[in-house]
């Protein structure tokens, strides 16, 4: 079996494009400009190279570019204190705060703090109970990135048997209530499911999701069945340094379809945070989104 691998990396670029088209018609049309802040707290490398690729994707689609860099000792009081005053900055329709914080600050507070009509990256707890509900709601960023790859795949999702390996609150969750809201039949699975690889082998797409270097394994995959990997591990061998997914090279000997690691779903994530700031920057000047 010749898998088909999906390029995330090409749709994301086509994704990119049709957000410029948009932002240079809100402009012409309603002298709107998209604005998005990003805020990071510290210095943590990987975090660092992420927020530049935002902020270079963010100016290169035509939006406004917010930056805004706090050392690692920053009370959490000054960092609720930023996003409050971003909450009101009418210039800024979507907010970010990096993640991880530092340790003496509490995520779950800080993503709270942040409006749920700005909360771009669909973590608050206000979006994640509309979501759960079905109601219209910003979506975190991966999984919906994911749901365009499966949807450019299948076309319909209806009746499909998916599992979901992976109960983050980031891309777990959400990821298996977009798939019941494409009327696929959705399992979620974890460390400690039972027989995890008998559950793999049903899915008719199957969505690895758990930080762990080629844990899913060929056998684990029903043939010809569609794979997203959602994982991005960096490993050391032989004194170099690479990415590699949560499902295991070989799968592509089983699967019909499979997310490559790099160029597959990690494009997708910055591409769909530009969306959802159009979204919200369409929603808060009472336009169709």
């Amino acid at each position: 079996m010749r898998v088909a691998l999906i390029d995330g990396k090409a749709f994301a670029g086509m994704l990119r494009e049709k957000i410029a088209r948009e932002v240079a018609d809100l402009k012409e049309t309603h002298g709107l400009v998209p604005g998005l802040a990003v805020v990071l707290v510290g210095q943590d490398p990987a975090s660092e190279v992420y927020v530049r690729s935002k902020g270079t994707q963010t100016r290169a689609a035509g939006m406004a570019s917010f930056e805004h860099k706090l050392p690692e000792t920053t009370p959490q009081t000054e960092l609720v204190a930023l996003i409050e005053r971003l909450n009101a900055d009418p210039a800024v329709h979507g907010i970010l705060v990096q993640l991880p914080l530092p340790g003496h600050m509490d995520a779950t507070a800080v993503i709270d703090a942040i409006a749920p009509a700005k909360d771009v990256d669909g973590f608050h707890i206000s979006n994640v109970g509309l979501l759960g509900t079905g109601r219209t709601a910003m979506v975190p960023c991966t999984p919906v990135g994911c749901l365009m790859l499966l949807r450019d795949r299948h076309g319909s999702l209806s009746g499909l048997n998916a599992v979901v390996v992976g109960r983050s609150n980031i891309v777990g969750k959400p990821m298996a209530q977009l798939l019941l809201g494409e009327d696929c039949t959705v399992t979620v699975a974890h460390s400690r499911t039972k027989d995890l690889a008998g559950i793999c082998r049903r899915a008719d797409i199957l969505i690895a999701a758990v930080g762990q270097p080629g844990m899913v394994k060929p056998d684990w995959i029903k043939p010809g069945a569609t794979v997203i990997d959602v994982g991005i591990n960096r490993i050391e061998r032989d004194g170099k340094s690479r990415l590699v997914g949560d499902v295991d090279a070989a799968a592509a000997e089983v699967a019909g379809a499979l997310t490559p690691v790099p160029g597959g779903v990690g494009p997708m994530t910055i591409a769909c945070l530009l969306a959802n700031t159009v979204t919200a920057c369409r929603r808060a000047h009472g336009l169709a989104a």
